[in-house]
This record gives structure tokens, C-alpha cells and sequence, in this order.
């Protein structure tokens, strides 16, 4: 069966699950995967199953959020990305959550 996701993507999400990035935390997923200091970041969509690799400051980073926002999970994202914020402050993750408020991504 062929996957929506690329070799590097699963590449990615493996790794991370036998480090302390863990993706998965008591049986709840991680959306966001940060890639390069936070420049990008692999978006897992849980909706349509699919993974994204995104830059953080493109339209496209924003609409992909908005639309989990949208299916119920604006919250759990807020917190990933406080938690990232909190574990790497150095890479902006509190900008880009800004930049996510201010285009109205959690709203509604």
C-alpha cells in the first residue's frame, strides 16, 4: 500500500519516537514536528492523515493550522506550541503563534 507521506517525513516521525521528542504523549498525538530551529515543521494533519512539511512563516503553514483549528484542535496546537516555546524559546515559537492569532487562525 503506498503512503501519502514521504520517506522522510516517516524517517522523521520514527526518529522522533525513540527520543525525549516524543510524538505521542498518553495516547494523544503531536501536530507539530519542528524542523531547522523552528523555521519549518512537519504538520500532522489527523483529520486526512497526511503530513506536511511547512515552512512556519508561509500562507500555507497558517491555512494547515487554521483548518485543524477548525476540526476542535486549536487548543491542543496553542499548547504544543507554548511547550515549544518553553523547551526552545530561542526558536520563535512565540512568534509563531502571534503570527497564527493575528491572521485569526484560533478563533471561532
Amino acid at each position: 500500500m503506498a503512503s501519502n507521506t514521504s520517506k522522510t517525513a516517516r524517517a522523521s516521525v520514527r526518529a522522533g519516537q525513540g527520543t525525549g521528542g516524543a510524538l505521542s504523549v498518553l495516547g494523544e498525538y503531536k501536530y507539530l514536528i519542528p524542523l531547522a530551529n523552528g523555521r519549518y515543521a512537519y504538520v500532522r494533519n489527523l483529520t486526512n492523515g497526511k503530513t506536511q512539511h511547512l515552512s512556519t512563516n508561509s500562507d500555507a503553514f497558517v491555512e494547515e493550522i487554521r483548518v485543524l483549528a477548525a476540526a476542535g484542535h486549536g487548543a491542543k496546537i496553542r499548547t504544543e506550541l507554548t511547550n515549544l516555546h518553553t523547551t526552545h524559546p530561542e526558536h520563535g515559537w512565540n512568534e509563531t503563534e502571534k503570527r497564527l492569532v493575528d491572521a485569526g487562525v484560533f478563533e471561532g
